[in-house]
């Protein structure tokens, strides 16, 4: 099987063993990204939704280095650090997509300093 690196310096660079996006079986499968803003390094301030907002910039930039956009997207996974957040984010979440939505799981998880991390896996044109 081949396998493609996806880069970009629109989203944040890995901070360890892993790429921004792979591209493999015509299908393109990102990282987990956090609210980190890639022209600062540094975390976004806010609450859940604005945390949410450059996580979806951040997988956006990712996807359009192939031509992708939200539209292409079949599956997300979310981690939120807590459940109370859920309404904030999925507002802010729904706001980067039109139906049909993917598919998705949505998580409770500890993440050091952030709120959400979202990955997402979508089909090449």
């Amino acid at each position: 099987m081949a396998r493609e690196e996806i880069r970009t310096d629109k989203a944040p660079t890995p901070a360890g063993a892993y790429s921004q996006g792979i591209v493999a079986n015509g299908f393109l499968y990102t990282a987990g990204f956090g609210p980190v803003d890639p022209a600062t390094g540094q975390l976004v301030e806010g609450g859940v939704a604005e945390q949410t907002a450059q996580v979806m910039r951040n997988i956006a930039a990712v996807l359009a280095e192939k031509g992708l956009d939200f539209s292409d997207v079949v599956k997300s996974t979310v981690h939120l650090a807590s459940a109370d957040d859920w309404a904030d984010f999925n507002k802010a979440y729904e706001s980067f997509l039109t139906p049909p939505y993917p598919v998705r799981t949505t998580v409770g998880s500890t993440i050091k300093g952030i709120l959400v991390e979202v990955d997402v896996v979508a089909a090449l044109r």
